[in-house]
């Protein structure tokens, strides 16, 4: 029993010491915490770019401040009473006579519960404020706000702008489509309608805005605003099965004047390369964007340096055509584009092509990734995710249901190196 009471003192002091210490880091200022542990990765909540992002961060932070506050408080309570009436001796713990029961003191429980009241109020008043801020687009800035269906599949995300039409090759007419990238200008306010095909699914762009879940026959939606051009990532956040931890999607935010020569662009039917095409291009000046060097398989989800550095300038750059394009390699691509059946899940605008099921292509040269922003958009990523894309995405649809037939477990068809080739040609070439 000695011993216990020895030991149960001896934490009493280490105990008082931790609290004192925590309470100093957390005084010496969160700046300084934020700055060594800065978690600033491209899908960090801790930096914001955008209205909805910084209103909810300050709202995390108002709450932190407050527990921060009872901790203190608590910590500081407890060591006090632990170094102020714990036994100086072997003696005094023994001579000392058992503590009078007692039912508090009735001014102390007022003050705890009204502090507690207190608290509370602090932090609900921001809460209340920052829900009627996030919920919808403020009302002195609707007039200008741009809207977009974001609709979640497995394992992707559509994006539909309603307001922009484009003619499809059937002769119909149908909303500008993207797939896993969101293109927007910044400083405008842009309301994303929610949608699914299929599961739950949870849209979440962590530095311009929070998660809103994407539910089955049920509309949600949300809004944000980039302050300022630049490549934001997103993720799905809500477990929707196979490959959910790998459904990413990007935001990329684009001045005023970028924005309308991107839509402008978006609004043409898919390109035709020809050697005729390719000699007029002559003039015009290109970029290459940096190949990926020594692709490993398990490497699956890391770009090329030049990615990782800068992945708005990559994106940026992949909207030029590439160098050295070869109008025989890409038009055999197109045929066996076609000649494979790629053209009964995927749209090219003005080419072959009128399936729903996957994303639609008609620009997809101009994409800075691929498989849901699983992969780098380089040739060599291209063509591996071409030859095996259930080692890259388990369980997508491409490879059950395009390649294998579901029903029989047996491969629709087969593709060679040499013909895979010739698709990631002509699949670079629809810029």
């Amino acid at each position: 029993m000695t011993r216990l009471r020895s030991a149960l003192r001896q934490i009493s002091r280490v105990t008082a010491a931790l609290t004192g210490g925590f309470a100093l880091l957390l005084l010496s200022g969160c700046n300084k915490v934020h700055q060594v542990f800065s978690l600033s990765g491209p899908q960090s909540t801790m930096v914001t770019a955008g209205p909805v992002a910084e209103r909810q961060w300050d709202l995390f932070m108002i709450t932190v401040y407050v527990c921060t506050f009872i901790f203190i408080v608590v910590g500081a309570v407890l060591a006090y009473a632990q170094i102020k009436f714990r036994a100086k001796s072997e003696a005094d713990e023994h001579a000392a006579p058992p503590a009078e029961a007692g039912h508090g003191n009735p001014f102390v429980e007022i003050g705890l519960i009204a502090g507690s009241v207190a608290l509370l109020v602090i932090i609900a008043i921001p809460t209340v404020r920052d829900i009627w801020y996030t919920h919808d687009v403020p009302e002195d800035e609707k007039v200008g706000a741009m809207d977009v269906t974001a609709t979640g599949y497995q394992w992707w995300f559509k994006f539909d702008y309603p307001t922009e039409m484009v003619k499809l090759p059937s002769g119909g007419e149908a909303p500008l489509s993207t797939g896993n990238e969101l293109v927007v200008p910044a400083g405008i306010p842009v309301r994303v309608q929610l949608r699914t095909v299929d599961v739950i699914h949870s849209f979440w762009i962590p530095k311009l805005a929070g998660k809103v879940d994407m539910m089955p026959n049920r509309g949600n939606f949300l809004w944000f605003k980039a302050d300022k051009p630049g490549y934001y990532y997103g993720q799905c956040a809500e477990y929707c099965g196979e490959s959910h931890a790998i459904m990413k999607f990007r935001v990329i935010a684009l001045s005023g004047a970028d924005y309308v020569k991107w839509l402008d662009n978006q609004k043409k039917s898919a390109r035709t390369v020809t050697a005729q095409s390719l000699a007029d291009e002559a003039n015009v000046p290109h970029f290459k964007f940096a190949s990926l060097k020594d692709v490993g398989r398990n490497s699956t989800l890391s770009g090329s340096p030049d990615f990782d550095a800068d992945p708005f300038a990559a994106w940026q750059k992949m909207q030029a055509p590439e160098t050295g394009e070869s109008a025989q390699l890409i038009a055999a691509g197109r045929k066996n584009f076609s000649d494979k059946t790629c053209i009964t899940c995927h749209t090219v605008r003005g080419h072959e092509g009128i399936g729903i099921a996957g994303p639609e292509l008609t620009h997809v040269g101009a994409r800075s990734s691929i498989a849901a922003g699983v992969l780098e958009n380089t040739s060599e990523r291209l063509h591996q995710w071409i030859k095996d894309p259930a080692y890259f995405k388990p369980g997508n649809k491409m490879y059950h249901g395009g390649y294998i037939d579901v029903t029989t477990g047996q491969p629709k068809f087969t593709l060679n190196d040499a013909e895979i080739d010739t698709i990631v040609a002509y699949l670079h070439s629809l810029k």
